[in-house]
């Protein structure tokens, strides 16, 4: 609550208009994304209230806009239709169970400083999770469309397969009512970013049901919704359902809170304030836990309702509490208007929503500044897109870090020639014009040295030792890119200096880290290195030409460490 005392009067005509915006926004997205979690109408409303008020008062961010989102309500409906019964009370229950489980879990991340965790989840891969699942999310909101009856599948080719085989059931009311919301959105997307298109499509389709009396032909409605305000319960706290649900409220702490963060920071930058993920994981916490508590289901920041606020002018939390005051009162007030909106506008106002969510010019980006990162984010959407949510990013991550682990397996390596006229070395192999000696050999490693890849750094060092033919016979390892040095990265030094000597190669090591150093001597490897350890690399060669190099504040350069 930082922002509340230092709070300007100049911010509140910007932040009542932006609170204003997102609310008329949130309502039919919270909704329709309660319909994709398989949930009652109200249970989304509900959960874009209390928690919408608990984050303004604990987050840190002064744009993110919490509340339902597209990819936790599919996870939500992937994990509890395995588990209970959709439609049934146990349903509800078990819907606030889990959000109650990921306030816990973003609590004890965020109370242990844990937030840095979250980043085993690259972007490349969170780009090609997302992507996939903005494709089952979109194919499970096609059945509302057309108004066919799909039932709930596991994976997405099966779902496509099952929309394929009914789509000669479409009926025609609901799909002429569906296509032209899903035409009134796209165009208003693009032409008005900031107008409230969902809200014109809500109150479009329901006078257009009314009007023509399309529920009587067949339309589906979402019927009856209670005009109670969220009230205050604890949900059922069944061991089994809990075990049962443990894995997901993982799963959705770690992809809810990259998405949160991640938008959070882009405004943060934008605004130029911090936004520290530790608190933000206390505040988005705290924002599920009241979920819970609160008859709702797990929220998270969302990426285009944070735009809108920020397009609308929201200056401080203050905008979100207006939201929520918002939605409060369309619960209070205006559900009767609200029982006859067509399920096919909730399911054209979703599939709109994700379209963005599959980013391709950012999968372009990521495949030009790092060639390898597509591995992550194709595993990513392949797995989700075949496998399901939860295994599908279980696969992503354990081959993204397969990724790091073979980038450090095979780290950069450089043989270094000497600039003339100056005391720098640099990669032969990028500038070719330097000078090098046929009895001298300077090999630099640019990584840390571990059980990963000290096998490989051990058969390279050797080789390039045996490469040398002519006097003075010295191998110069320039360690400046080493910043660490485990174990096994030790023991394997240790085995180096005698295969080397056996060579009759003299081996020196250059611009060695603190880190580094401090584990070289617990390993007794510096004191048998003695002289051959240089400040820099220019000194290293200067020892091995017979010349001597300047001695004074050895120490402080970190040759002379006691």
């Amino acid at each position: 609550m930082g922002w509340l005392p230092r709070y300007q009067r100049i911010d509140l005509r910007s932040d009542l208009a932006a609170g204003m915006t997102v609310g008329a926004m949130l309502v039919p997205q919270a909704m329709a994304y309660a319909l994709l979690a398989g949930l009652p109408p109200e249970v989304g409303l509900y959960a874009a209230t209390i928690p919408v008020i608990i984050y303004a008062l604990f987050g840190t961010s002064r744009q993110l806009a919490v509340g339902p989102v597209a990819i936790v309500s599919l996870m939500t409906a992937s994990a509890l239709a395995s588990v209970v019964e959709e439609g049934s009370a146990e349903y509800l229950e078990a819907a606030a169970l889990l959000a109650l489980m990921v306030g816990v879990v973003h609590l004890i991340l965020g109370g242990g400083r844990l937030g840095f965790l979250v980043d085993f989840l690259s972007h490349s891969v969170l780009v090609g999770f997302t992507a996939a699942a903005a494709l089952i999310i979109g194919f499970s909101q096609v059945k509302h469309v057309l108004g066919i009856s799909v039932p709930r599948q596991e994976h997405f080719i099966d779902t496509v397969r099952e929309v394929v085989s009914a789509a000669s059931e479409t009926h025609g009311a609901t799909a002429v009512l569906g296509t032209a919301a899903l035409i009134v959105l796209l165009v208003l997307k693009r032409a008005a970013p900031r107008f409230p298109a969902a809200l014109l499509v809500v109150a479009g389709s329901v006078v257009a049901v009314r009007l023509f009396d399309l529920e009587d032909n067949g339309v589906s409605v979402v019927g009856d919704i209670p005009d109670s305000l969220p009230a205050f319960g604890l949900p059922e706290l069944s061991g089994s359902l809990i075990s049962d649900l443990a894995v997901t409220a993982v799963v959705i702490t770690i992809v809810g809170f990259m998405e949160s963060i991640a938008v959070a920071k882009v405004y943060a930058r934008r605004h130029r304030y911090d936004v520290e993920p530790n608190s933000e994981l206390i505040g988005l916490g705290a924002a599920n836990v009241a979920a819970g508590l609160f008859g709702g289901y797990p929220i998270t920041g969302g990426f285009s309702r944070t735009a809108v606020n920020d397009s609308a002018g929201a200056r401080t939390p203050l905008a979100s509490l207006v939201t929520a005051a918002i939605v409060l009162a369309t619960i209070a007030f205006l559900t009767p208007l609200l029982t006859s909106l067509p399920n096919a506008a909730l399911g054209a106002i979703i599939i709109v929503a994700v379209v963005g969510l599959i980013d391709i010019a950012e999968m372009r980006h990521i495949v030009a500044v790092k060639r390898s990162d597509l591995i992550g984010l194709s595993v990513a959407f392949i797995a989700t897109l075949v496998l399901g949510i939860e295994i599908g990013i279980g696969v992503a991550v354990v081959a993204s870090m397969l990724v790091v682990f073979a980038r450090m397996s095979t780290p950069h390596t450089a043989v270094l020639g000497h600039v003339d006229g100056t005391t720098t070395y640099r990669n032969v192999a990028r500038f070719p014009e330097v000078d090098t000696d046929d009895g001298i050999r300077i090999v630099r490693i640019d990584a840390a040295v571990s059980f990963v890849n000290a096998s490989k750094m051990k058969r390279l060092v050797t080789e390039h030792a045996q490469s040398l033919t002519r006097e003075p016979r010295a191998l110069i390892l320039d360690a400046g890119g080493i910043n660490d040095l485990d174990a096994t990265g030790a023991e394997m030094l240790a085995e180096l200096i005698p295969e080397i000597e056996a060579l009759d190669v003299a081996f020196h090591l250059a611009e060695v880290k603190g880190p580094v150093r401090d584990v070289m001597h617990r390993a007794g490897l510096w004191g048998q290195f003695g002289d051959r350890i240089h400040a820099s690399t220019h000194d290293a060669v200067l020892s091995v030409s017979g010349e001597t190099p300047p001695a004074p504040h050895r120490r402080l350069l970190g040759v002379d460490e006691r």
